[in-house]
Formats: structure tokens, sequence, C-alpha cells
């Protein structure tokens, strides 16, 4: 099971196209695959709860664990929370639509931030062999090898999780965030980005091109989405399960990347410091300057649970947590 890149939509604020119908695949984990499931959920703080109040004096922050990708169960969450988030002063997302709309109209005139514009392609950056199974991936999706060959390595790895299927539906890329934005919008209530999408464009370059191959090219057997991944990533969601989800990558990608467990857990070290600990970090600065008001916090889902989650940076800062309804 490639779970891996499925997580680009538990954690990063990116569209997507929805129209797959897969399946949940927990239930034909071996009880071995279960135990061991368990065991790595234990002892991580927060591993549940997709809706949580940090209070600290007179500023409550609602913390909702979003899913950037449809399903319409979502729609009866919503409405339960309206009565509770239409009292906030301002809602806060990873990025708003506003902006991430602005930068796909730019994406869309000028590819330059996704695409390698010196130097050589990824064609002669990795062996025959790994590229051909990289562009047959790639052109599933709708890419062809021509255009994916210039393409930035994290880009293409984001590309990878995406199921083909989720390509087919343009008018199903309405998440948990989406919904939320709306529900915004309809209350009148201000938003806010906690980063900007040149801040995560930064991030995803930070490493030279070549350390980028080289874990594209490691990781290819963990990467690659399917219907069935997806379903049990939503299901999992809706069950308000966030630690679970990632867990549950980690070691079938371990399995399935066929690595040895150091080289395995340095990408996936790499993968989770990127995206989960310094962008928490960020966050933290501009939440931690919320003061004396309501504010909503929706964020990607798998940003709650763990250590250097925003549930436990936000306890470590003298804020009370109690898991509400969801």
């Amino acid at each position: 099971m490639r779970l891996i890149a499925l997580l680009i939509c538990l954690l990063l604020p990116v569209s997507v196209q929805a129209a797959c119908e897969g399946r949940d695949l927990r239930p034909d984990l071996t009880a071995e695959e279960r135990t061991e499931l368990q065991k790595a959920v234990t002892g991580i703080p927060f591993p549940e709860g997709n809706h949580w109040i940090a209070t600290k004096g007179d500023t409550v922050l609602h913390l909702i664990g979003t899913l950037h990708t449809n399903d319409p169960r979502m729609d009866a969450v919503v409405e339960g929370l309206m009565p509770t988030l239409k009292q906030a002063d301002a809602f806060y997302f990873e990025v708003t639509q506003d902006e991430m709309d602005a930068f796909e109209k730019d994406l869309a005139e000028d590819m330059s931030p996704v695409m390698i514009t010196s130097g050589p392609t990824l064609i002669d950056l990795m062996s025959e062999d790994d590229w051909a199974a990289l562009s047959s991936g790639l052109s599933e999706r709708g890419i062809p090898g021509w255009m994916a060959a210039k393409m930035r390595p994290w880009f293409l790895s984001m590309m990878l999780g995406i199921p083909p299927c989720m390509m087919q539906d343009p008018d199903a890329n309405h998440g948990m965030d989406a919904r939320l934005n709306d529900l915004a919008i309809e209350l009148s209530i201000p938003q806010y980005s906690l980063e900007q999408v040149a801040d995560l464009m930064a991030m995803f370059d930070s490493h030279p091109i070549e350390d980028q191959v080289q874990s594209l090219v490691r990781m290819a057997g963990a990467l690659g989405g399917s219907e069935d991944q997806l379903a049990t990533m939503v299901n999992a969601y809706l069950e308000e399960k966030h630690v679970e989800i990632i867990q549950l990558a980690r070691l079938q990608g371990l399995e399935e990347s066929g690595l040895s467990p150091d080289v395995f857990d340095e990408e996936w070290n790499s993968f989770e410091q990127q995206l989960l600990v310094e962008r928490n970090n960020n966050w933290m600065q501009h939440i931690l300057g919320i003061q004396d008001q309501t504010a909503v916090i929706a964020v990607g889902a798998g940003h709650l649970g763990d250590t250097h989650g925003l549930l436990n940076q936000l306890q470590q800062a003298g804020y009370s947590l109690t898991r509400a309804s969801f």
C-alpha cells in the first residue's frame, strides 16, 4: 500500500479533483500488522480528534483538522460545527483560498516555480530504468514525459501521490478546508494565512536538485496513490484518527519502498521535518500572536498530533486543551 504521497492531501493546501470509489484497506491488515500499527500509535500525544479547543485567558482557539480532498460526508460535519464557529473573530488557514487561487492562476501562465529552468533535466539526472518507471506513473496522471522531464522532483512526488481517478472531476475539489472557507465567507469573518505559497516553494527547493532526485528515486516504491489508499485515508480522517494515518503510511511505506530501515528512516525523517516540524514551528509564531479573541485554526489534520504537533505545542505554551465534537 502506497500511502506516503497521499499524505499531501492531509498536509498541504493543494487543490485536487476527486472522482474515486475505493475501499478501506485497513480491514485487510493482518493481526501482526494491526499490532505493529497500534504499537506505533501508542504514546504519541494527541493521536485523535479533529476539533480541539485551546484556551488561555480570553483567547479561545478552535483547532480544526482538515483534509484537502472532497468527501460528501463533510457537509454534515460543517453543519454541526457552524453554531460554534460562527462565534469566531477570525479564521486562519494554511493558505487562504484567495491566495491559492491567485497562485494557481499565475502558475497557469508561468510554470517556472515548478519547472527546471536551467541545467540538466530529470532524464539526465537518473538512470534509464528509473526514468521509465517514473514517467509511466506520471503518464497515467496526464503528465507527458517531455513535460515531466523538466519538472522539479518535489512537484512530481506530489503528482504521483494523487491517484489518476482524482483528475477526472473538476467540480469535486471541495475538501474540509474549502468548506470552512465558504463558511467564513458566509459569516463575513476575516480570513488569514499562516504561511505564504512562496515560502512553501522555497522550502521544497531548499535542497539541491541532485538530492531531490535521489529521494524521488529512493522512495519511488512508496509513492503512487490509488483509489483504495485514498478511501483508507478519508475514512480514517472522518474517524478522527490522524496519527493512525501517518503511522500507517510510515509502516506501509517501509515495506513498499524496498529500502533498508535506516535508509527509509532517513528519507521519512526529512519528509516529516519539512512538511510537519518546520511548518508547525513557523505557524506557532503566528498562532501565539493571536490574543484576546476567538479564532479558528483550520489546518491539515496531520499537523495536530505528536510532540511537534500544534496541540502539544499549545499545551506546552500554557493553553488548556479540550477535545470538542466534530
